[in-house]
């Protein structure tokens, strides 16, 4: 998955960023809530995690935008408040979800992943598909019976690959989805995380090269 964190406390906005990546999902951090929506404009993200009183444009204004705008994006919202009311008037401003600080991480990843499997075609937390099983809830995965050991890239195309149900993704998907707004759009990163996945599938193959497309799982 694709998350955008808008947080202005740059702490904890980093702690958050650093905890989802080692989860296997692309994360991109804002500061603000211009930020926030300038970064919303030129990619697709699966959860907006945003912080409620962010500086510039707040973040009700935020939710508000994202909720006209319309589109696959969910939005898990962050404040120091916890009261019912503000609980109810976050949800009312269109925010699918909401969360008080100081949270769980674990909840966190557990919310995210909840409003990530319901921002396109809703699909489970395991995945299955040519002898491959992924359980998404627990970030592991097995070929026929036998763990993978991936690393976090390797493990997240897997995951791009799986939810893609054999459609081709292309190598720009890939870069957007396992990666980030800072990745070099000219990197072989897709290439060499691509070979190394294949080697730990083992044989028969089961990713295939499209070329000129992509690849297809």
């Amino acid at each position: 998955m694709r998350i955008l964190v808008a947080e202005d406390e740059r702490f904890l906005a980093d702690l958050v960023a650093d905890g989802l990546r080692a989860q296997a999902m692309a994360v991109d951090v804002a500061h603000d809530g211009a930020a926030a929506l300038e970064r919303l404009d030129v990619n697709d993200y699966d959860v907006l995690v945003l912080d409620r009183d962010l500086p510039r444009v707040h973040g009700d204004d935020v939710c508000r935008e994202v909720t006209r705008r319309g589109g696959p994006v969910r939005i898990l919202m962050l404040t120091a408040s916890g009261e019912l009311h503000d609980r109810v008037g976050g949800l009312n401003l269109g925010a699918d979800d909401y969360l008080a600080k100081p949270f769980a991480f674990e909840e966190l990843i557990a919310r995210i992943r909840a409003l990530g499997r319901r921002s396109g075609r809703p699909l489970p937390p395991v995945l299955h598909r040519h002898g491959i099983t992924m359980d998404t809830a627990v970030r592991s995965a097995s070929r026929d019976g036998r763990p993978l050991r991936l690393a976090l890239k390797e493990y997240a195309v897997l995951e791009v690959l799986l939810r893609a149900e054999g459609a081709v993704v292309s190598t720009e998907e890939l870069l957007e989805r396992a990666w980030d707004e800072h990745i070099d759009p000219f990197t072989t990163a897709v290439k060499v995380t691509m070979s190394k996945l294949r080697a730990k599938l083992g044989d028969p193959p089961v990713i295939v090269t499209v070329p000129g497309s992509g690849y297809r799982l």
